[in-house]
């Protein structure tokens, strides 16, 4: 095999790796503690949270991206979700019942 094709596809599976693993450390696992449907808000108790720069367990209130997310959890669920900080605080961007 041509040198420059090994080292070609040696780097795109490095990268497609470490995307991967970025993608799971983004992920955070909680409990859903309240559901404010109006509000487009979501009440989480989860573990820290490294990609928000949250090094201590903690409960929180965040806003949704999607209100329709709030309709495919319910209080008392464990979850997995990731959030991204913005200038009107927390909103989580997706969620999902943990398997």
């Amino acid at each position: 095999m041509n040198p420059i094709i090994r080292i070609t596809a040696v780097l795109a599976l490095t990268l497609g790796l470490t995307a991967g693993v970025l993608a799971q450390a983004a992920s955070t696992s909680g409990e859903v503690k309240k559901i404010d449907e109006s509000a487009g808000k979501i009440t989480l108790k989860h573990g820290a949270a490294k990609s928000l720069g949250m090094d201590d367990p903690m409960t929180m209130v965040y806003r949704v991206k999607d209100p329709a997310m709030l309709k495919q959890v319910k209080v008392g669920d464990k979850v997995t979700f990731e959030a991204e900080e913005a200038a009107s605080g927390y909103t989580v961007t997706k969620i999902q019942k943990a398997k």
